[in-house]
């Protein structure tokens, strides 16, 4: 079982305030990262990476994030980038994967285009809001496709798009990330301009295209998205109300209502915790999510992320002007978890 040790979790916190205030993670959390293999624990075991149960890769994202919200959300969103490699061809995997301080970052949106050249693709667009750009040595993206500049359309007219990797030295990334939290993520955006790739830098998403054997490629990637992204926002949440507390009890108001906050996260927590252990059960025992599988899923973790928005903006006004102070860390936590919640896949349902 993969889990964060004090002393890890000591050096995390020695230097987030540091890596806050400049923009990025002190070398310290990065080595750490590199040190303990987190960037490949979801890569697959074949291609180098540790392939480890999703159940302790989100335990594990919590807890860092429960100390940094920035270091959990590069790991959490690079991490989940390096998952991909289980959808590469064997060779490629490989190749990546053993990169020296391999990170794989990127965007998900489909904002560029691949056009067709030969046995590979020419690459053009610009991406926003991949986190942990500065250390990323690849770069995943969706581009639409394209043959003669027209977009390949599917059956029903839609245009083709398809996911890509591409090296960081084909990749201009443009410091751009100006946020009021999670400022240690370097969400940065990033241009590609006419890079080709060969043709196996391209992949799709789908269990039924999973390259890699094992239950973590089996599992439905939204539904992966889902539960790492809010397992960070309730690390964050945690981390709050553990600093509210003491605010609390300093100013003697609030004490009953941080107790009810605490114990609705908690609850909602273990709810969310055995829906994600029993749908890995289930994947691990060669079933096939469902529909109703997936939307539990999804259910308890956008009610996690509420009960989680709920306890951090109903407690902050109990925690006086400290909270307000730019280099508190009760004021990084707040401003980190509202900027993590406000992905778009965190949406109220």
């Amino acid at each position: 079982m993969t889990q964060l040790s004090q002393r890890d979790a000591r050096r995390i916190e020695r230097h987030a305030a540091a890596a806050d205030a400049a923009g990025f993670l002190h070398p310290v959390q990065q080595a750490l990262l590199h040190r303990r293999g987190w960037l490949k624990m979801l890569a697959p075991r074949a291609a180098g990476g540790a392939e480890l149960p999703l159940p302790e890769v989100v335990r594990l994202e919590e807890s860092v994030a429960a100390i940094d919200g920035s270091m959990g959300w590069v790991l959490t969103l690079c991490a989940g980038a390096g998952w991909f490699a289980g959808f590469l061809s064997p060779e490629l995997a490989r190749q990546i994967i053993g990169t020296p301080r391999v990170c794989l970052g990127g965007s998900g949106a489909p904002t560029g285009y691949a056009d067709e050249d030969g046995d590979g693709y020419r690459i053009t667009g610009r991406w926003d809001y991949a986190s942990g750009a500065p250390m990323a040595s690849h770069f995943t993206l969706n581009a639409v496709l394209r043959a003669n500049g027209e977009p390949l359309l599917d059956a029903d007219g839609t245009p083709r798009i398809r996911a890509f990797l591409v090296p960081a030295a084909q990749v201009r990334v443009e410091d751009n990330w100006r946020s009021i939290g999670m400022r240690a993520s370097a969400s940065h955006s990033y241009r590609i301009e006419d890079a080709w790739v060969s043709e196996d830098h391209g992949f799709a998403i789908r269990p039924d295209a999973a390259t890699a054997d094992g239950p973590l490629y089996r599992f439905p990637f939204y539904s992966l998205a889902y539960v790492t992204l809010a397992a960070n926002v309730a690390g964050m949440a945690s981390h709050f109300i553990e600093l509210a507390r003491e605010c609390v009890h300093r100013r003697k108001k609030g004490m009953p209502l941080l107790e009810e906050k605490e114990h609705s996260l908690l609850a909602a927590r273990a709810r969310f915790y055995e829906v994600l252990d029993l749908s890995w059960l289930r994947v691990a025992d060669e079933q096939a999510l469902n529909e109703s599988d997936m939307l539990a899923i999804q259910t308890t973790s956008l009610s996690l992320v509420a009960i989680a928005r709920s306890a951090v903006d109903e407690l902050y006004p109990y925690c006086g002007l400290h909270a307000a102070h730019a280099e508190s860390t009760i004021n990084r936590v707040w401003r980190d978890f509202h900027t993590a919640s406000q992905h778009s896949l965190l949406l109220p349902a």
